[in-house]
């Protein structure tokens, strides 16, 4: 089950407002209701490993309690130390064994020779999303910076709440326990809710679906069929379908969770405006970049032990960072091309800030593009060959021409335009003006939202399903 599939609108999703709104007034019950569903939604169609994602947070909610007593008795710091531990080895281990065995194994094969037989494990759906945010809650305990919670179901509650669980953002647990424990549904609240979910639902079916279209198709074919104009194509494509799918999930869960009376950070702050590598992961996926440099690069000692050090402590972060998405070689080496520019930029060997506004920002998208090849691409040599149609692929004879008209088709140019203009800020701050200006124009807002909505519900009756990329991380 997911945001944009009929089963979800039309059944799920009013049933669990309903019954949040009818019983706004018990937070008792107004949870109980919750989380009871947002279990069925994990369940849906994980029926097993709704089973994993319990058991984890039981044993992080142990931990935390551990971690808690242990601070209050004489050398409780061993223990805390010990109950930390267990919670990380837990959370890291069942990654590694649900999520990289087969790789690690695979790649084993590859060095020695051997032929081990390769494991078939299921990937649970969000996997990585669930157990860092029940990794995050047990670390924050130990810091101080989180109470540990006394009911194991609002610790459920958290790591469970159906509209981040799939495909985040990461929440942090101090960022929601006042809210789990008390908060107020109000009109306005729910009414931009459920605005913001219809546009980040408009984001993902009506922009990053018709491009996805044309990305797929550019990316199956052959050493033959490519050019250069074709290539870029692809991954001009993919660089705003991945944007607007997962930004698009991003809107949608924190504009569900406001409806819930929940208060989500921002995980994506226009990314593609950005004028150097540093200031692209300030603004993408902002949870996850939070989350390492937290959880991670502090811990590893930061940038407080020279510059050596410093740049280690990058490449290690945006390895992880890359292997985070995905058990294989293309997502660690993107990782990695990302690390290695940070590290340009850190040491001056690459100084964006002192270019041209312009430069500075072709810079940074020319970047972020070649690197979302590495990620999108099915193998290693898949990427390269693209790459490389990308910038020596000069070839015009008519056959290139014929198939770059047939996959530039007018709905992909429409869908290009629109993806130019709406990952820019000016949409939002031309809104703002007239709705500060002229409240009464906010009415507009909504009417815009409600038929990007009523567009969104005509493509999924007639189209097939095309689910969000962040679901298999």
């Amino acid at each position: 089950m997911v945001f944009s599939s009929p089963t979800f609108i039309f059944l799920f999703f009013p049933a669990v407002f309903l019954l949040a709104f009818l019983l706004r007034r018990s937070i008792k019950w107004s949870n109980a209701v919750l989380l009871v569903l947002s279990l069925l939604f994990y369940a849906w169609g994980e029926p097993v490993y709704v089973l994993l994602m319990a058991l984890t947070t039981l044993i992080c909610y142990i931990c935390a309690l551990g971690i808690k007593k242990a601070q209050k008795s004489a050398g409780g710091d061993k223990h805390g130390r010990f109950f930390c531990t267990l919670a990380v080895i837990w959370g890291i281990g069942t990654l590694v064994i649900f999520k990289y065995t087969g790789f690690l194994v695979s790649s084993f094969n590859s060095v020695t020779g051997l032929s081990i037989p390769v494991p078939d494990i299921a990937l649970p759906i969000g996997i990585s999303f669930f157990t860092f945010q029940a990794i995050s809650y047990v670390l924050d305990v130990k810091r101080g910076n989180a109470e540990a919670a006394t009911s194991f179901l609002d610790v459920l509650l958290y790591i469970s709440l159906f509209p981040q669980l799939i495909a985040g953002p990461i929440v942090r647990y101090q960022d929601v326990a006042e809210q789990i424990r008390q908060r107020h549904i109000t009109l306005n609240d729910t009414a931009l809710g459920l605005r913001r979910f219809c546009f980040g639902m408009a984001k993902k079916v009506l922009i990053a679906n018709t491009l996805a279209y044309t990305a797929d198709r550019v990316y199956a074919l052959t050493e033959a069929e490519l050019n250069a104009p074709i290539a870029w194509l692809g991954a001009i494509c993919y660089l705003m379908q991945i944007y607007f799918d997962f930004s698009g999930y991003s809107d949608m869960a924190i504009g569900l969770g406001r409806a819930f009376g929940f208060t989500f950070r921002e995980n994506f702050m226009y990314p593609y405006c950005a004028d150097s590598m540093q200031d692209f992961w300030r603004r993408w996926h902002i949870s996850l970049s939070t989350w390492f440099k937290e959880y991670v690069y502090i811990p590893l000692g930061g940038n407080r032990r020279g510059r050596l050090r410093t740049g280690v402590n990058k490449l290690t972060v945006f390895l992880l960072t890359g292997l985070w998405h995905g058990a294989s070689w293309n997502f660690a080496l993107w990782g990695l091309y990302h690390g290695l520019f940070l590290m340009l930029e850190s040491y001056g060997l690459l100084r964006p800030k002192r270019w041209h506004r312009a430069l500075r920002h072709i810079y940074t998208v020319l970047a972020v593009t070649v690197g979302f090849v590495l990620f999108r691409a099915d193998t290693l040599s898949g990427a390269w060959l693209m790459i490389a149609k990308m910038f020596t692929g000069w070839q015009f004879a008519p056959l290139f021409n014929a198939k770059l008209s047939l996959l530039l088709s007018p709905i992909c140019i429409v869908a290009l335009i629109v993806s130019v203009f709406a990952c820019m800020p000016a949409a939002n701050s031309i809104a703002n003006r007239f709705t500060v200006y002229r409240p009464k124009l906010g009415y507009a807002v909504y009417c815009a939202a409600l038929l990007l909505f009523i567009a969104c519900i005509a493509c999924l009756s007639t189209a097939s399903y095309n689910p969000f990329i962040y679901f298999r991380f």
